[in-house]
């Protein structure tokens, strides 16, 4: 689910720059997914309920879309960027992501 909302929300056509092999784009997407999935490991790890973990997914993933749009903001030159595939910038938007939603995850200690 949160793969289909990103990349909708996201001005860019990921899968399409990974498929033409634009490494940027997968470096930015990579980030989030791992940034967004390491909340929610921790998350399931951390509580039984199924309503507890799913509002942290919601989270994390509001979190993961919300750092997209901050650094974009910042960096307005960054969705050309990674469709042309500056791999500086994917690194940059990808560990970014991490780097959040490794934060996100040690919220829930």
């Amino acid at each position: 689910m949160f793969t289909f909302v990103y990349v909708k929300i996201t001005p860019i056509d990921e899968f399409a720059l990974i498929r033409r092999g634009v490494v940027a784009a997968a470096l930015s997407l990579g980030g989030a997914l791992v940034g967004f999935g390491l909340t929610l490991a921790s998350a399931i790890t951390r509580y039984d309920q199924y309503t507890v973990v799913f509002a942290w997914a919601i989270s994390a993933m509001v979190i993961q879309l919300l750092t997209y749009a901050v650094v974009t903001r910042l960096l307005p030159q960054m969705n050309e960027a990674l469709q042309n595939n500056n791999v500086a910038m994917g690194a940059l938007m990808g560990s970014t992501s991490l780097t959040v939603g490794i934060l996100n995850a040690a919220c829930l200690s």
